[in-house]
């Protein structure tokens, strides 16, 4: 056999198999290479995106979180303003009851201050006619000289 016919049939060989190669085996390898790399791309993209709107939603986080946060002392605040204000309140209402309770404490001692009077002139009358009857030898008849007790009593 001749070297040059081998290595022709050997060169068309291989050419055919290359042509082969690259019209069916080729473009799906070529296919399928591009579609993973889109599906890459996308993944990326999407992790862009991902951390972009992650980024964000921290960022209203903080917002909201800010927010609520001025809420809560604006609250806190009223709050105390609030039962300051009750304190005042119920320290006024206390000042208040103490001294009507006071002011009724003095009326009630007033009034025992003048039944006490009252029942002390009776006792000291009485006391005043016993001494005049024994004085006097005889009874002195409350009834007939109540005018003159009464201006006694009136005068002690």
């Amino acid at each position: 056999m001749n070297i040059n016919l081998t290595l022709i049939i050997q060169m068309f060989v291989f050419a055919t198999l290359i042509w082969g190669t690259m019209k069916w085996i080729w473009p799906p390898i070529l296919a399928a290479m591009d579609e993973r790399q889109r599906k890459i791309a996308q993944g990326l993209a999407a992790g862009e995106k991902g951390e972009q709107a992650l980024t964000e939603a921290r960022g209203q986080a903080d917002t909201i979180i800010r927010e609520a946060r001025e809420r809560a002392t604006q609250i806190i605040d009223h709050a105390q303003h609030r039962a300051n204000e009750l304190v005042e309140e119920a320290k006024g209402t206390a000042t208040a009851e103490g001294a009507r309770l006071v002011a009724a404490a003095h009326e009630q001692i007033a009034l025992d201050a003048t039944r006490a009077r009252e029942s002390l002139r009776r006792e000291v009358a009485g006391i005043a006619v016993g001494a005049a009857s024994k004085l006097l030898g005889r009874e002195v008849n409350a009834a007939t000289h109540a005018d003159l007790l009464d201006k006694l009593a009136a005068q002690i």
